[in-house]
């Protein structure tokens, strides 16, 4: 979907990513953030036109546990408000559609995620065919290896290759405070590591964390007045991968390519690309679907790889992406967010900075 109203991305903030946040409950560790994020747009919750949200109940092991999360914006007196149960980042796809209608002219989105309190790995199951497949119990890791496994089958990767990765992203991310894994590596240092679901090492999984993440978005003048240099988001789009893993091709994502496509992302290139991949493979993957030039800056905040908050990292990328935008370090960023099993559902967005803002 190309975008028929000006609107943009004016302001950004999310929480430093823990390995577990016990102590704290997901409205404290939402409050800062939004906070942060209203204060750059100088307004209050109550000053907002619409505010959508994005979390899961399965991780936080109780029903309509984002009504509670509510509490850290205020919903008295009543507020436009909306929910997904998906990463913030569809969230954000919803505000920017009733923004695109002319219903509203501000938007808040956030999300977030606590996945220290359970078993990661096992509640992702609960995303499977509940027929023929969670009935297996495959985990997220092991399901993300044998997609390493089909691309190093199909000379599209190696392992050296994958620690390659995993090196950059650490190396990025050093110069990231949110970040949860940072500092520099050498793939050759990586590769002395042990295995976690062979050909899947440690450093090609991403780790588990706690964090929270809110943008707010605006139209025209709106987002003119609010920002000094805001982060136009000149398309969106999403697609979904079928459902059975049995009869996709797991070197390949479609619905990635095709949600480029349709967000306009082929028709001039990016500088920028924030890439919502969990492990080194699927970077692999997505490179390929987008087709990215070498020199494009692929995920300078360190990506998923240094910071994965389930329900919050998709929402992260376009952050982070906008953020780069609103600094002047690029002009032309694209935005990548996923969900499901190996790159089941994929969203993309392409965001462009005003001309006369300068790259640095």
């Amino acid at each position: 979907m190309r975008a028929a109203r000006d609107i943009a991305v004016v302001a950004f903030a999310q929480t430093d990513h823990l390995r577990n946040t016990a102590e704290v409950s997901e409205v404290e560790m939402l409050i800062p953030v939004l906070q942060d994020v209203l204060g750059q747009v100088r307004s209050a919750a109550g000053e907002i036109d619409f505010t959508c949200s994005g979390s899961s109940d399965y991780l936080a092991g109780r029903a309509f546990s984002f009504t509670m999360a509510l509490d850290g914006v205020g919903a008295w007196p009543p507020i436009s408000e909306s929910h997904v149960e998906m990463d913030g980042a569809w969230a954000l796809y919803e505000a920017w559609v009733k923004l695109l209608t002319g219903e509203a002219e501000t938007a808040l989105v956030y999300s977030y995620g606590k996945s220290s309190p359970g078993s990661l790995r096992d509640v992702l199951t609960r995303q499977l065919d509940p027929y023929y497949v969670a009935p297996l119990w495959p985990d997220s890791v092991s399901l993300a290896a044998l997609q390493a496994q089909a691309l190093i089958d199909a000379g599209d990767t190696d392992e050296r290759q994958l620690a390659g990765v995993a090196a950059r992203s650490r190396t990025a991310a050093a110069d990231n405070p949110h970040a949860q894994l940072r500092g520099s590596a050498t793939a050759e240092a990586l590769l002395d590591g042990d295995y976690l679901v062979r050909p899947l090492r440690r450093h090609d999984a991403p780790p588990i964390g706690d964090g929270a993440a809110a943008v707010v978005l605006a139209a025209g003048d709106t987002a003119r007045r609010l920002c000094a240099r805001p982060a136009w988001i000149r398309g969106m789009d999403h697609r979904v991968e079928a459902h059975s893993l049995g009869v996709r091709d797991l070197t390949d994502s479609p619905s990635t390519r095709l949600a480029a496509e349709r967000a306009g992302a082929f028709e001039r290139p990016v500088d920028t690309a924030e890439l919502h991949a969990p492990f080194t493979s699927q970077e692999v993957v997505l490179r390929k679907a987008l087709r990215l030039a070498d020199d494009v800056a692929v995920n300078p905040s360190g990506g998923a790889l240094a910071a994965n908050p389930v329900m919050a990292a998709g929402l992260i990328r376009v952050g982070e992406a906008a953020a780069r935008i609103h600094r002047g370090a690029s002009d032309r960023a694209l935005a990548h967010a996923t969900s499901g099993p190996c790159l089941q559902q994929n969203l993309v967005a392409v965001l462009e900075g005003d001309s006369r803002g300068s790259r640095g």
